[in-house]
């Protein structure tokens, strides 16, 4: 049943905001100009949501949240720029997740059905899609992008426009510099490394026996087999027809900017 909004009487809400039914704002919440917020989404207290700010349905934010706010980017000059979140995303305590800049596209994005969990930061301009999982305290630099399904562990950290590719897994503490293809493990203490594909994971998605033997396979050529990355890449191409996740990879490889994580 569609019932307006629940506002608590001392959260501050700007004339200009957008506010959609069934929506619930907590005690000392501070929603700013041009912030839309759909419907179901449930605000906690002490939450600041800064605009231009675009929140889906039926998320649910914690306390001390603080979305929307300025990129931290010396280049940045006050230009129109926003934060896109989708639907179904849980935002815990402390999390901070910044605009984009006028040079790095606008906008940052995440996508639906996320878990980001409590002192997580995303920085300004990142691409994050769906049923990623940021654990405790990890944090992406400027530009990132982060595919579908995708598990970043506590203390984790990517750098500035590196690529992470879907159903990756990014280890305890693990610092990552350079693009990670699609069903990869990274971990070490500090610089990861890979460290095999993310089986775990992917049988917990459905993923069959012989779809992740495929995977192996891929993986093993680009990394086991002591081939340069142009002899990889010829022989993942051969491996693709008949492999649509090694493709997805091969297709990642091609898109990489950044040096390849290998």
């Amino acid at each position: 049943m569609t019932q307006p909004a629940s506002i608590h009487p001392t959260a501050q809400v700007d004339p200009a905001a957008v506010i959609g039914a069934n929506v619930g704002i907590g005690a000392y919440s501070v929603i700013g100009a041009d912030v839309h917020v759909g419907e179901g989404t449930v605000i906690g207290p002490h939450v600041v949501i800064e605009g231009p700010t675009r929140i889906g349905r039926d998320n649910r934010i914690a306390q001390f949240a603080s979305l929307g706010g300025d990129p931290q980017d010396k280049k940045f000059g006050g230009e129109h720029t926003e934060l896109v979140i989708g639907d179904r995303n849980l935002i815990r305590e402390f999390v901070t997740i910044n605009r984009g800049t006028g040079d790095g596209g606008g906008f940052t994005r995440l996508g639906n059905d996320n878990w980001v969990l409590a002192y997580v930061h995303i920085a300004h301009d990142c691409q994050i899609g769906n049923n990623v999982v940021f654990s405790n305290y990890s944090a992406l630099a400027g530009h990132v992008e982060i595919g579908d399904w995708t598990i970043l562990s506590g203390y984790s950290g990517v750098h500035q426009f590196c690529k992470v590719g879907a159903h990756a897994f990014i280890g305890m503490g693990c610092l990552v510099g350079h693009d990670v293809p699609p069903f990869v493990t990274m971990a070490n203490e500090q610089q990861g490394r890979p460290r095999g594909i993310n089986s775990e994971g992917l049988k917990r998605r459905g993923f069959d026996a012989p779809r992740i033997a495929a995977i192996k396979r891929a993986y093993r050529t680009l990394y086991m087999a002591g081939l340069s990355l142009p002899e990889a890449r010829e022989q993942l191409a051969t491996q693709a027809r008949e492999s649509d996740d090694v493709r997805a990879m091969l297709d990642f490889i091609d898109r990489s900017e950044r040096a390849l994580a290998r």
